[in-house]
């Protein structure tokens, strides 16, 4: 695990260690550690007192490696300092992209909701459409009796036109045989 340190010397013996500031947690993302802890090694003999190194722990603790931390620390300041990208303004980019993600989050629940609306509606409209289909059915089946009926009413009404015109045939000839003075 990679750590920011600060080489210390101490005692009469001159017995070097590394004071640990900061643990790495992921590529871009550091910890600040809480606790002083300094761990006793010969590495921190190579560099200055006060200097800043990269140190590199392995699982018991022990020191892997040691580098000069000059360069990586210019590097940050490079990257971000230089353009103006200071602890404030990461904040005020971390509160922008909150926001953001509310806005999204409301944008998403509202498409939701408007989902929700046209599926009832596009329901209800087929409800209407088999309502529909249903007395349409029902609406050809009284036109197919209208009709039919029509047809029994011409047909009854011809029946009476023939019927009159043989009543009426069969009159004039029963009248003149009934009344011979004519």
């Amino acid at each position: 695990m990679l750590y920011l340190a600060q080489v210390q010397k101490k005692g009469l013996l001159g017995k070097s260690g590394l004071q640990l500031l900061a643990r790495q947690k992921s590529e871009n993302a550091w910890a600040l550690l809480l606790e002083e802890e300094t761990i006793l090694a010969t590495e921190a003999s190579n560099f200055s007192e006060g200097m800043f190194v990269l140190v590199e722990l392995g699982p018991s603790r022990q020191v892997l490696s040691a580098e000069d931390a000059k360069e990586w620390l210019l590097d940050i300041v490079q990257k971000f300092l230089v353009n103006g990208i200071t602890p404030a303004f990461l904040q005020q980019e971390t509160e922008r992209a909150e926001q953001w993600r509310q806005s999204l989050t409301l944008q998403s629940q509202e498409l939701d909701r408007r989902a929700l609306e046209l599926e009832a509606r596009k329901e209800q409209i087929q409800e209407m459409e088999e309502k529909l289909k249903r007395e349409k059915r029902i609406m050809d089946v009284h036109s197919s009796d209208l009709e039919a009926r029509k047809e029994q009413i011409q047909e009854m009404e011809e029946k009476l036109k023939r019927e009159k015109k043989a009543t009426d045939a069969h009159s004039p000839q029963h009248k003149s045989q009934s009344n011979p003075t004519n």
